[in-house]
């Protein structure tokens, strides 16, 4: 598990939202930090205070060797990482007839296979410690679907697998993975984060095309808090047995109960069925 004594945590996407928060947090503590985003002039404002204990770097995840430098320059300076946070990610609002195929591979690239990148550049660090937390920043929507974010939920629930199964073969290496489950927060995410296709289907206008308006209508009145939310993660990562999931905020609680609820419906409604196409002596 991860380390508690003066730990290292290296943040992505700290420039707005849960990452900013995080990176406050930890530096606040007293702890060390590795304060990362593409445009480093929006997060030194975070480390000023903290000198040697503060490192920031440019970090764009689909930047493999930005990435390289910024896992080598933390080693550098602080001999080891405890806790990689994977925050960077964004949103993509368009019905799945409308989304757009360079906009949505883009969006994989962060969501998915930057998280990936760096993971795979922290491993060898973690398991040379053999110890290290790797906190994974889904969403409620890597449990559950809406319409308009299909294409952002694909990124999250490939997050949500990845994660599961990253767990099991670094548990025996002393390495922990928390998955953070965030419902509606005021963050960016929904505000000038977040893109949209510029295709528009009217027969969408009732599904997609209303999310869509919901969306923009809520950002920056959304119950959850960034700040009490950095700190839930840290109260996790310091828990002598921290979940494999984490949901934040009250909502996110309410649509994974009746996602569970839906799902055991349906298995249960159609057990007999399930269990008929199994070989009769299997």
């Amino acid at each position: 598990m991860m380390n508690r004594d003066n730990p290292v945590w290296l943040i992505t996407g700290c420039s707005t939202g849960f990452g900013r928060e995080l990176a406050k947090l930890v530096l606040e503590r007293g702890w060390r930090a590795v304060v990362t985003a593409r445009d480093v002039s929006k997060v030194k404002d975070i480390a000023e205070p903290y000198g040697e204990r503060a490192l920031v770097a440019p970090l764009d995840v689909t930047n493999r060797a930005q990435i390289d430098n910024v896992v080598a320059q933390a080693k550098q300076r602080f001999g080891r990482i405890d806790a990689l946070v994977n925050n960077a990610g964004y949103g993509y609002l368009a019905a799945i007839e409308e989304g757009e195929d360079r906009e949505v591979r883009a969006m994989f690239e962060t969501n998915v296979f930057g998280l990936v990148d760096i993971t795979k550049a922290v491993l060898p660090i973690m398991r040379e410690q053999r110890s290290g937390l790797i906190v994974n920043v889904s969403s409620i929507g890597g449990l559950t679907s809406f319409a308009a974010t299909g294409y952002y939920h694909a990124t999250k629930y490939a997050v949500e697998g990845l994660s599961e199964s990253l767990a099991t073969e670094v548990a025996p290496l002393g390495i922990g993975v928390l998955i953070v489950e965030p419902g509606p927060f005021r963050t960016n995410w929904a505000g000038p984060s977040i893109k949209q296709s510029a295709t528009v289907i009217d027969d969408y206008a009732a599904t997609a095309g209303e999310r869509r308006k919901q969306t923009e209508a809520r950002s920056g009145k959304q119950a959850g808090d960034p700040v009490r939310a950095a700190q839930a993660i840290i109260d996790a990562a310091l828990s002598d047995k921290p979940p494999l999931r984490l949901l934040l905020g009250k909502t996110a609680l309410e649509l994974a109960r009746k996602k569970l609820d839906s799902m055991r419906g349906d298995f249960d409604a159609w057990e007999a069925t399930t269990v008929g196409a199994d070989y009769p002596d299997a």
